[in-house]
């Protein structure tokens, strides 16, 4: 019933800007904290940037801060991920999450709904 589903992925080159999307549905997503995690081949699953259930407050991994936004508009039942200055270290797949609190949430084990991920390709 709950779901999450990215979009907004793509090829993009180096210095270029995407922004993903996740709508979600079948839950009570407006008062949960989201989060948005990447994992690219070989690499461990990790979390880009997250926010709490009404977007007050934020927190982003030091990899992606100030190149990254992460923001949302719960009455459309949507969170995004705007990306600029990406960098060939940014290609991996992007995925949605939905954590088990209201406030920020840091770690991947307590979200407990995923999307299916969308791809982004950042070329040198």
């Amino acid at each position: 019933q709950a779901q999450l589903v990215e979009s907004g992925g793509g090829l993009v080159q180096a210095g270029g800007s995407l922004r993903l999307s996740c709508v979600y549905s079948g839950g009570a997503f407006g008062f949960a904290g989201m989060g948005w995690f990447r994992q690219a081949p070989g690499k461990e699953r990790e979390l880009v940037a997250a926010i709490s259930g009404i977007g007050a407050s934020k927190r982003y991994a030091d990899s992606v801060d100030t190149r990254f936004t992460i923001s949302r508009d719960n009455g459309k039942n949507t969170v995004y991920l705007q990306m600029n200055s990406l960098k060939p270290e940014d290609t991996a797949v992007y995925y949605c999450a939905r954590a088990r609190a209201v406030t920020v949430v840091t770690s991947r084990d307590a979200y407990d709904i995923w999307g299916q991920g969308t791809q982004v390709t950042v070329s040198s």
